[in-house]
C-alpha cells in the first residue's frame, strides 16, 4: 500500500491511497486542477482513480467533487444521508457496512461531526493498514480494539485548547469545535494515538490543522511530548502541498 496526503486543513481536504489494484481518492475538497497538479507530481494519472470515498459532504472535503467526477466518473462511496448533501451522480454505491474495492477492504468507523453523516476508516491490503480520521469531536471506545497496531494512522490533530480558548474566533465557535461534533485537539489526538500504537505502527501523518487555532510545531510536539519512545515517523500535513508518498 501506499499513501500521501494531498491536502489538509480548512480550506481543503484530499488524500491518495494505492494497493496493488486500486486506487483512491479520500475526500475531494480541493479544486480539480490542484488534485491533478498534485497527482501527476506522484506519478499518478488521474484517469486512473478508481473510486473517491468521503469522509462527509462539508465543503472543505467535497469542493473539488462535481468537476473532479465529471472529467473522471471514478465510482463514489458515501452513505445515504451524504448522497442527499451532493451534486448529482449517477456512478456511486452507498456504504451500509464494512466494504471492499478490488482488492482493498474498508472498515467503517463512525466518528461524531456536525455534518449529516460522518465516517472514518480502516484501509486495508495484504496485511497492511491505514487508519483515516478526520473532522470528529471524539473517537468512541468501541472501535479501539479494532484501531489498535495499524501501520499508518492518519488522523486530525486540528487545534491546541489554549490558542482557540484565547484566540478571535466568536464563543459559539470555539464552543463547537471543542464539543463531542467538533475536532480533535492536539491532547485528544495524542492520547488516542497513545493508545493504538504497537509495534506494527511505522506512521503518522497529522491532518486537519486550524490555521487559526494550532502550528505544525505545536502538533508535534504535543505528540512527541506524549508518546516520547514510542514515537513512530511522523509527518504533519499542509494545506497547500501533498506529503511524501509512505509505502507500507
Amino acid at each position: 500500500m501506499k499513501v500521501s496526503v494531498l491536502a489538509s486543513g480548512s480550506k481543503g481536504n484530499v488524500s491518495y491511497l494505492e494497493t496493488e489494484k486500486t486506487k483512491i481518492l479520500v475526500d475531494v475538497g480541493m479544486n480539480c486542477l490542484y488534485i491533478e497538479t498534485k497527482l501527476k507530481k506522484l506519478g499518478i494519472n488521474p484517469k486512473d482513480i478508481d473510486a473517491i470515498v468521503l469522509t462527509h459532504t462539508h465543503v472543505d472535503h467535497i469542493n473539488g467533487l462535481r468537476v473532479f467526477y465529471k472529467k473522471y466518473k471514478p465510482k463514489v462511496y458515501l452513505t445515504d444521508k451524504m448522497l442527499k448533501d451532493i451534486c448529482e451522480i449517477d456512478n456511486y454505491e452507498l456504504i451500509e457496512d464494512d466494504f471492499s474495492i478490488n482488492d482493498l477492504k474498508v472498515e467503517v468507523i463512525k466518528t461524531s461531526h456536525d455534518a449529516s453523516d460522518s465516517n472514518g476508516y480502516i484501509f486495508s491490503s495484504d496485511s497492511k493498514s491505514v487508519v483515516y480520521i478526520t473532522d470528529t469531536g471524539y473517537i468512541n471506545k468501541r472501535y479501539s480494539k479494532k484501531l489498535e497496531n495499524k501501520n499508518v494512522y492518519i488522523i486530525e490533530s486540528n487545534h491546541d485548547v489554549e490558542m482557540l480558548q484565547n484566540g478571535k474566533y466568536p464563543y459559539h465557535l470555539k464552543q463547537r469545535i471543542l464539543s463531542d461534533s467538533g475536532h480533535l485537539s492536539n491532547d485528544m489526538t495524542s492520547k488516542y494515538l497513545l493508545s493504538y500504537i504497537g509495534s506494527n505502527t511505522k506512521d503518522i501523518i497529522l491532518i486537519h490543522l486550524s490555521h487559526e487555532n494550532n502550528t505544525k510545531e505545536l502538533a508535534y510536539d504535543t505528540l512527541k511530548n506524549t508518546l516520547k519512545n514510542k514515537m513512530p515517523n511522523v509527518l504533519v500535513s499542509e494545506q497547500n502541498d501533498n506529503t511524501e508518498m509512505i509505502e507500507i
